[in-house]
C-alpha cells in the first residue's frame, strides 16, 4: 500500500493551506493510501533554526520521507513567496531526500497575483532535493476557500482541480496498482486527471 507524507508549512493549525492539505489527505486515504502527517508544530524551533539533524523530531521526518512513495507540501504565500518556516524544514532534509518521490505542492494566498509563487519559488527547492516528479501545484485564493465551522469549503473549481491533481499524483506513485480502488472508479479518476496508462 502506498505511503504519502504530508508536510504543512503553515504556523497555524487552522489555516487555509492546512485545510487544503487536510482535504487532499482525506481524498488519498479514501483511496487506500497511508498518510503520515507533519506540521511546523512537530519541530522545536531551536532544532530547525540550528539545523540539529540528529534531533528526534527531524530524524522522524527524514525517516518518514525515506520510507514514503510521495509527498504533499502545503504553504501559505507571504509576500510572493512560500513560508519561510517551510524553507527551514526543507533545509534539514538530506540533499537527495525526494529522489524517489512524486511531490504535489499546494499553496494558498490572498491574491491571484501570487499564484506563480509555487512554480518560481517552491518548485526549484523541491527540484534541488531531486524530486522524481514535481506535479503542477494547486494555488487557491482566500475567496476560493472558506471556513464553515471547522470544515474548509472549497469552491467547485478548486475542488475539481484538486481531484485532477490527486488523480495524477496517484498515477505517479511507484506502485499505483496497490491502491485499493474499484477499476471503474480508478479509470474515471485517471481519465479526469488526463492520465493514460
Amino acid at each position: 500500500m502506498p505511503v504519502v507524507v504530508t508536510l504543512s508549512g503553515s504556523p497555524s493549525a487552522r489555516s487555509r493551506s492546512q485545510g487544503l492539505l487536510n482535504r487532499a489527505a482525506q481524498v488519498l486515504v479514501q483511496q487506500g493510501i497511508t498518510i503520515q502527517s507533519f506540521s511546523l508544530s512537530d519541530f522545536p524551533p531551536d532544532a530547525l533554526l540550528y539545523a540539529q539533524f540528529d534531533h528526534p523530531s527531524i530524524a522522524r521526518l527524514q525517516d518518514a520521507i525515506a520510507g514514503a512513495d510521495g509527498v504533499l507540501v502545503s504553504t501559505p504565500v507571504y509576500k510572493a513567496a512560500y513560508s519561510g518556516a517551510l524553507k527551514v524544514v526543507l533545509d534539514v532534509l538530506p540533499e537527495r531526500a525526494l529522489a524517489h518521490h512524486v511531490v504535489l505542492p499546494l499553496a494558498t494566498g490572498g491574491s491571484p497575483a501570487h499564484m506563480l509563487a509555487v512554480d518560481y519559488a517552491l518548485q526549484p527547492v523541491l527540484t534541488a532535493l531531486k524530486a522524481r516528479h514535481v506535479l503542477g501545484g494547486i494555488y487557491a485564493t482566500d475567496k476560493e476557500l472558506t471556513w464553515e465551522g471547522d470544515i474548509l469549503q472549497l469552491s467547485p473549481e478548486i475542488d475539481d482541480r484538486l481531484h485532477v491533481a490527486l488523480a495524477r499524483f496517484i498515477a505517479h506513485l511507484p506502485n499505483p496498482g496497490h491502491v485499493q480502488l474499484d477499476p471503474d472508479t480508478l479509470h474515471a479518476q485517471l481519465r479526469l486527471g488526463r492520465v493514460s496508462l
